[in-house]
């Protein structure tokens, strides 16, 4: 039996498969999801995560005008409105009669695993993710 090694929120760490930088709390990339560790508490804990926003989006070539680029950019502001990370995530084309897909995706975990449930009863997502923050809008609504 091992004992997990406190982990301080926020804490980093580089992912061995995929180079990405990811929390030192994560059980599984969120990129490349690979398992890096098998721990019960962090598998709890990665189980209780919320989707606190999502957004998908479509854009497809115009009929009949020459090939379009673009530029997929993902940027944090903090409640300063200061921007706190900002980075170009891919680049491309469409030509004629191509489209492509975006999805922005944020998750967000408990400070800790939820105690252990017995086998048999069923996890309820929603319900164990009732105390995390909630998505809002530019104008403080929740999405």
């Amino acid at each position: 039996m091992s004992v997990a090694r406190p982990v301080s929120p926020g804490k980093t760490r580089t992912c061995p498969h995929c180079k990405a930088t990811i929390l030192e709390s994560a059980s599984v990339c969120p990129g490349c999801q690979h398992h890096l560790r098998f721990d019960d508490e962090a598998a709890r804990r990665q189980l209780a995560a919320a989707s606190a926003l999502r957004v998908e989006g479509r854009i497809d070539h115009p009929p009949g005008a020459e090939p379009l680029e673009y530029c997929v950019i993902v940027s944090v502001r903090n409640n300063a409105n200061e921007e706190v990370a900002r980075e170009v995530v891919n680049v491309g084309a469409l030509q004629p009669r191509e489209g492509r897909t975006f999805t922005l995706s944020v998750e967000v975990l408990p400070p800790k695993a939820p105690a252990p449930t017995r086998p048999a009863a069923a996890t309820d997502r929603s319900s164990q993710a009732a105390h995390l923050p909630k998505a809002t809008n530019r104008t403080g609504r929740l999405l």
